[in-house]
């Protein structure tokens, strides 16, 4: 796969495959440009190498043609957060785009309309691809969030350039993840959380083989303590993975890993910040109660194992964090790894829930590595080769 340093740019057309999925609010305003600003130093390299920039990118998850996802509702963002004037182009493929890119000088950034659009994006259509692909020279893949699916402009499009390469946010990412699971810096830690453990299994699976630690957390640490033959009260746990979880355990026994179940939760009576709470034993939840974040005992047993490890990956909160009574558990583990990354050891943070946590806590900053994937991230941690990734190396 060639990276962007192994591209000659200059007065060439470079179609980017961005991900400015971004949030909006009820004003169509951006509440957040994270993803937007991850790929400023890929289109500030290729205008500084002379290069004419080319961006692609969806928002949301429209069905056809809808005005209350256009890309137009980011521009001002786009603009402000790349410092830099961005032309808009209501269309992503025909003549009004070509006409555009055919009129672009050095230095200039073209902005295309929301990919999804087209049900031909998502279905990763050939000659969709390829009216994309008509209007630049070299293609790059900037969007990491989206390399897990073999869509239109992150696969198929690939096909029609002789230059294509990574853009510098997916060489971080793909690094970062490398760097985790290749690890030679031990004891090696991952945090699993989040509700379902169905969503993260080939994960946990294929991280037996590289962690000596495993912190699980969350509401998927109740279907594990449900397969020891716990009771969780009315908990959220998943009957049809109980069979799984017990696999999961021996098989982490059998391959030496520190595999940690919460000892003990912060209960409630009903799913409400304002509801009755109580410490409860995680295996022992009453009937009417269900955990909804780790007790100060996990807390303390989690933060001992981090605060020893080299390399550390958290992917998932540890308890229902956007409540105040109980973000307390994801709060301590965040500051935890932000600790044990002051003292030297490297930290990978991922998921959406997992970011969110981080800049609730204001703590954004103060780890190794932010990943901007969701699904990409866990795909990548699962040991596969994205599909966006596999397209730059054909």
């Amino acid at each position: 796969m060639k990276l962007l340093k192994d591209i000659n740019l200059k007065n060439k057309k470079v179609l980017v495959r961005v991900d400015f999925n971004v949030p909006l609010n009820k004003k169509k305003e951006v509440t957040d440009n994270t993803r937007i600003f991850a790929a400023k130093p890929t289109i500030d390299h290729i205008i500084q190498n002379q290069g004419v920039c080319i961006l692609m990118t969806h928002l949301g998850r429209p069905e056809g043609k809808n005005r209350k996802l256009s890309i137009e509702h980011i521009l001002d963002e786009v603009q402000k957060t790349l410092n830099r004037d961005v032309i808009f182009v209501n269309d992503c493929i025909g003549e009004k785009v070509k006409k555009a890119a055919d009129s672009l000088k050095l230095g200039q950034v073209l902005l295309l309309e929301n990919l999804r659009f087209y049900k031909q994006e998502a279905q990763g259509e050939e000659v969709f691809a390829k009216n994309l692909a008509d209007i630049a020279e070299v293609y790059v893949n900037d969007a990491f969030g989206v390399s897990h699916r073999r869509h239109a402009s992150t696969v198929a499009v690939a096909k029609y350039f002789q230059e294509k390469c990574a853009g510098l946010l997916l060489e971080q990412e793909k690094k970062a993840i490398n760097q985790f699971l290749e690890s030679k810096q031990h004891p090696v830690t991952a945090i699993i959380g989040g509700a379902k453990v169905s969503s993260k299994i080939p994960v946990i699976k294929n991280l037996l083989s590289s962690v000596d630690n495993l912190l699980i957390g969350g509401g998927m640490a109740y279907t594990f303590i449900k397969s020891k033959g716990g009771d969780v009260g009315k908990s959220i746990f998943e009957p049809d993975m109980i069979g799984i979880c017990k696999e999961l355990l021996i098989e982490a026994t059998n391959k030496g890993v520190l595999l940690v179940l919460p000892e003990d939760v912060l209960a409630a009576d009903k799913f409400d910040n304002n509801a009755q709470t109580r410490m409860l034993n995680a295996s022992n939840i009453e009937n009417g109660w269900m955990g909804l974040d780790i007790g100060e005992k996990t807390q303390k047993i989690f933060n001992k194992t981090i605060n020893e490890s080299k390399t550390i990956l958290w992917n998932g909160p540890l308890g229902v964090f956007e409540m105040e009574s109980f973000s307390k558990g994801t709060k301590a583990i965040a500051e935890a790894v932000v600790e044990t990354t002051k003292k030297g050891s490297f930290s990978l943070v991922g998921g959406g829930d997992s970011v969110a946590a981080l800049k609730k806590f204001n703590l954004v900053d103060k780890v190794s590595y932010v990943s901007t994937g969701g699904g990409a991230m866990l795909e990548s941690l699962e040991g596969k080769t994205l599909p966006g990734i596999i397209a730059l190396s054909k």
